[in-house]
């Protein structure tokens, strides 16, 4: 299953667009409005039991996915785990795989220059890929960057907070998502594909910063600094900028409007892409306009569990 789910991580590479911006943080981030954890209790309107709000990032290094104890009992606790895609129907998510293709049969090497389909075939010839190139150059160009970003990482094994979620529950709760797989990638086909290929190209060509901000986006995430990832999706300065409402925004709201008619019901635990949750148009606001009482919860993993890169300084 791991390497399933690391193959659909792709399906969320439009985070790195607006998550693994050019530039450094400035000094803004020092005054951050939100205390650092990624969980959140809901609770007031038609709430009885809590619900809980988690903020994930799809792909980790193994040795920086924990789960706190907070959240293990929020997951033990809860009736239902809401995900952004049904991360439990693997059948589904194996069909929709379709979806992933560009439409009327194009191929990367029909929207760039010879040289450059020449690097991006060169990258994937030295970095190897869970599918041969001839297939994958028929994605959407935003999910091939969903591989190297991962690549970026530099670590051999990695892990998922969704799959450690799954894991946790043991299969006793319901599991369910926002949306579809075959909606997500859906969204790429709003965006034009040569913008898509131009930013994979670029994306290749600046490995070296892009790794390094990679780093800075994990070192953020393990922070917990919600309001860090927030500045990092403003910084964005490439073609795909002009998208975020679609990417990421309009989808808010469509859950903000969802999660409404969920809450109350059933206790829920909602893990969702951690850019999802802060700033103005955030989850957290949004849950907030409707109505709820949305709080931060201690998030710390235990002293044996300690996340490395949590060391680093910022």
């Amino acid at each position: 299953m791991r390497k399933k789910m690391r193959f659909f991580s792709g399906f969320a590479a439009w985070r790195r667009a607006g998550l693994l911006a050019a530039g450094m943080l400035t000094a803004s981030l020092a005054f951050s409005q939100l205390p650092h954890t990624l969980l959140w209790r809901i609770t007031g309107k038609k709430i009885t039991h809590p619900s809980y709000l988690f903020g994930t990032m799809h792909v980790l290094c193994a040795k920086d996915a924990n789960l706190s104890d907070s959240l293990k009992a929020a997951i033990a606790t809860c009736d239902e785990i809401y995900f952004e895609i049904n991360l439990s129907d693997m059948a589904g998510m194996l069909n929709s795989m379709k979806y992933m293709r560009m439409n009327d049969s194009k191929k990367l090497s029909d929207l760039l220059k010879p040289d450059e389909y020449a690097r991006v075939k060169d990258y994937f010839a030295r970095h190897a890929s869970m599918l041969p190139f001839s297939l994958l150059e028929r994605f959407k160009p935003m999910l091939i960057s969903g591989l190297v970003e991962e690549q970026a990482l530099d670590c051999e094994t990695t892990d998922g907070m969704e799959l450690l979620i799954m894991k946790q529950a043991k299969h006793d709760k319901p599991v369910n998502g926002l949306e579809t797989a075959e909606f997500q990638a859906g969204l790429f086909d709003s965006i034009p594909y040569e913008t898509q290929a131009k930013e994979l190209v670029n994306y290749i060509d600046s490995s070296d910063q892009n790794k390094q901000m990679t780093q800075q986006l994990v070192d953020l995430y393990n922070h917990q600094d919600l309001d860090g990832i927030d500045e990092l999706s403003k910084k964005e300065d490439g073609g795909v900028s002009g998208y975020m409402d679609l990417l990421l925004y309009n989808r808010n709201r469509k859950w903000a409007k969802n999660l409404d008619s969920l809450l109350g019901k059933r206790s829920l635990l909602i893990a969702v892409g951690a850019a999802h949750l802060p700033g103005t148009g955030g989850v957290i606001d949004l849950l907030r306009k409707e109505g709820y009482t949305v709080e931060p919860v201690k998030n710390e993993v235990s002293n044996g569990q300690q996340r490395t890169a949590a060391r680093s300084t910022l």
